[in-house]
């Protein structure tokens, strides 16, 4: 019997299980994919992660599980089928039909960003295409960049990327957008943002970087970088009916990490929060390892 098992091994995982090991938990990582570390690997630089500044995304990942390992932290690689939770034991059924019993679960299988699904979009993933302007903004000073999407992200990103670019595209597939109507007017103000809607980017075209998009009207805009901000989707299917989640699929606990289920926790980008970042992802490891050591001290 675990005390702990800490589902996922990206930053917020991974920072659980630091704090756990240290905390003497009789614990274990589960982790599907042997050399996965989250979404923290499509980042080909994080300049934002504090003390530590010019480092390729997977690069940090693998730091951050060395240091697990170097504490003897247990890895498990294997892919949950299903969870459930039975005389205050929570059972976690893998796919080879192991069972793993635990007092309580920190939940950390992050969220994956949602693709436009068109054609060079993976091929200059990390080499001009970006899923977080947060992360990566700071690399196109001075330069030509487009946003697509028509929600809130996709609204605050040209906002925020029009202080560091020259121009900002922000392309959506509707007339009409989803995001604040403040946010939109304040977009309509900034001389050089530029509104293309509705249109639809249908391919990605460069070199060795991102150079140009091609819309769905035949139009070519050059480009040096692409923010797709067109939504996430949490990886919550496998206990959406045992803990409760909002409306997206995330599951709906603070930063204490606390759910509406006593003894499970959620941790990082799975959760409800405002930024979701590998700093914020970590802090949400530490945090939940917390309130777990309250919830077992309690018992």
């Amino acid at each position: 019997m675990l005390d702990l098992l800490i589902v996922g091994a990206g930053p917020a995982g991974l920072s659980a299980a630091v704090y756990a090991k240290r905390a003497a938990f009789e614990m274990c990582v589960l982790e599907k994919e042997r050399h996965g570390f989250g979404q923290i690997t499509l980042s080909d630089r994080v300049d934002n992660y504090l003390g530590i500044s010019g480092v390729d995304g997977y690069a940090l990942g693998e730091s951050f599980k060395k240091h697990a390992e170097s504490l003897n932290v247990p890895f498990k690689y294997s892919e949950a089928v299903s969870m459930e939770k039975k005389n205050e034991v929570f059972l976690t059924t893998l796919q080879d039909g192991k069972i793993l019993e635990s007092r309580c679960v920190i939940y950390a299988a992050g969220a994956v960003r949602k693709q436009l699904g068109v054609e060079g979009e993976e091929h200059f993933a990390g080499g001009g295409v970006s899923y977080c302007a947060a992360c990566d903004g700071a690399f196109y000073h001075n330069k030509v960049v487009a946003v697509i999407g028509g929600g809130d992200t996709a609204l605050g990103d040209s906002i925020f990327l029009s202080k560091l670019c020259s121009k900002v595209y922000l392309i959506h597939r509707r007339a009409e957008f989803r995001g604040a109507a403040a946010m939109l007017n304040r977009i309509k103000r900034t001389d050089n943002i530029e509104i293309i809607a509705p249109a639809s980017v249908t391919r990605i075209s460069g070199g060795s970087h991102v150079e140009s998009l091609t819309l769905n009207n035949g139009k070519i805009i050059d480009v040096d970088g692409v923010f797709v901000a067109v939504g996430t989707i949490p990886n919550t299917a496998l206990i959406r009916n045992l803990v409760s989640c909002d409306c997206g699929g995330y599951i709906i606990a603070d930063e204490d990490g606390k759910t509406n289920i006593d003894g499970f926790f959620a941790a990082g980008d799975v959760r409800t929060k405002r930024l979701r970042q590998i700093i914020t992802a970590a802090a949400d490891g530490a945090n939940a390892v917390s309130s777990a050591e309250e919830f077992l001290r309690n018992r």
